[in-house]
């Protein structure tokens, strides 16, 4: 059954959401992480997609100290990703609380460093991100292209052992029109076997049911709580 993921995008330690990854384009929703996190666990959700937007801008993790209280203060199974570059980054990340950690820019820019990781924490603990602008993987925060088709990079990861990949479609990240069912459909169908975790743009409870038809592992909602298009009573009942 798909798992759904809520997540929650820091800047400044507070719980943000951004419209195509743009950081001029940044709406606050709550100084508080930790509530919301907790709110997400009173409705019986399990996990937590926690990025650290200022890790990801500046090249190394930042907001640590969040995931350490949402860690220490809910049993929400966290997934971690932003800013992780080095090896001190992942001890700090995997020390605060996480149980994973997604992976994006190293995994493209440097794979000798990724495989490392990979081989040291196990395709349990470490989940690949794969953010896509027009079919080619974006790295850096979104901020650069690499000109690398989506296909072929998953399938150069996927032979060497990576079974959880984090996709998101920039274009429609934060911007509340829907999901990409055709892109994650087929993909689904060139990966059967990928541990697929769907990101970005999802409104409506029916995706989720699209998504699971197709046998994606999990679907990342943000933006959609936050504006009340979908509830966290919704979201809930879909569990049940």
């Amino acid at each position: 059954m798909l798992t759904i993921i809520p997540a929650i995008d820091l800047i400044e330690g507070k719980c943000v959401r951004l419209s195509k990854g743009d950081y001029t384009r940044k709406k606050i929703y709550n100084e508080d992480p930790v509530e919301v996190a907790r709110a997400f666990e009173d409705h019986g959700l399990k996990r937590l997609h926690l990025v650290d937007l200022d890790g990801a801008r500046s090249a190394h993790v930042v907001n640590w100290k969040v995931l350490e209280q949402i860690a220490a203060r809910t049993k929400l199974i966290i997934d971690f990703g932003g800013g992780v570059k080095s090896d001190e980054d992942l001890y700090i990340v995997f020390n605060s609380g996480a149980a994973m950690v997604t992976i994006g820019s190293v995994a493209v820019k440097d794979p000798e460093l990724f495989f490392r990781w990979f081989m040291r924490y196990g395709a349990g603990k470490i989940i690949m991100g794969a953010d896509v602008k027009e079919g080619k993987i974006a790295v850096s925060g979104w901020k650069e292209d690499t000109g690398l088709e989506i296909s072929k990079f998953l399938d150069d990861y996927l032979k060497r052992g990576v079974k959880q990949v984090l996709c998101t479609d920039i274009s429609k990240d934060g911007m509340l029109e829907g999901t990409s069912i055709d892109l994650y459909k087929a993909l689904m169908e060139q990966f059967p076997k990928m541990e697929l975790i769907a990101s970005g743009g999802i409104i409506h409870i029916d995706e989720l049911y699209r998504l699971d038809e197709m046998g994606v592992a999990g679907a990342i909602i943000g933006k959609a709580i936050y504006e009340g298009r979908i509830s966290l009573k919704d979201l809930q009942a879909y569990n049940c």
